[in-house]
């Protein structure tokens, strides 16, 4: 099915962003015509292919990673949907690409700025993708660390400010330290 057919059709948004899923990952709708059809779609469906992308990187973040630079350029798009959704794909590959997710970095740090324009969620996935990469590449904690350490008493919301806890936590633990 194709991809349009499925964002515009009468099923319930949760059953279209499955299918899209499920089709991305099984290789039904190849990975790259889903990125090219993102670069150019509307706002609403940018939103539900950035949700789409989050889920595919979870289940297989080697699908994305050929495209992270096109992600990147996407994450401080207008469209909140996906300034949340892009920021968590980001993440999910941090484990398994941490060389690759490090570029994402200057555009994250954009997002977790409490302001006017960065909602809790758009702070929460810029935090969550951080997090995710100082976890995992030690080359990024010199810079990630410090930051993290000032965000924790500056933060208002115990969710985004969670996420810098528990990745210093664990950085700590395992003596990650760079």
């Amino acid at each position: 099915m194709e991809i349009e057919s499925i964002l515009h059709s009468k099923i319930k948004p949760k059953e279209k962003q499955i299918m899209l899923v499920d089709s991305v990952v099984t290789k039904k709708i190849q990975v790259e015509d889903f990125v090219l059809f993102f670069e150019s779609a509307s706002d609403v469906d940018k939103g539900t292919c950035a949700d789409v992308m989050k889920h595919v990187s979870k289940s297989d973040p080697a699908l994305l990673v050929p495209y992270i630079d096109i992600l990147i350029g996407f994450i401080n798009y207008k469209a909140p949907r996906v300034k949340w959704g892009i920021p968590e794909a980001i993440g999910n590959m941090a484990k398994d690409f941490p060389e690759q997710t490090e570029k994402a970095i200057p555009f994250l740090l954009q997002n977790i700025a409490d302001d006017a324009q960065n909602t809790t969620v758009i702070r929460w996935c810029a935090a969550y993708a951080l997090t995710e990469i100082a976890k995992y590449n030690a080359k990024t904690r010199k810079q990630l660390i410090p930051l993290f350490e000032k965000a924790i008493p500056e933060e208002n919301n115990n969710g985004v400010r969670n996420l810098f806890i528990k990745a210093l936590k664990l950085i700590e633990k395992k003596k990650y330290n760079a």
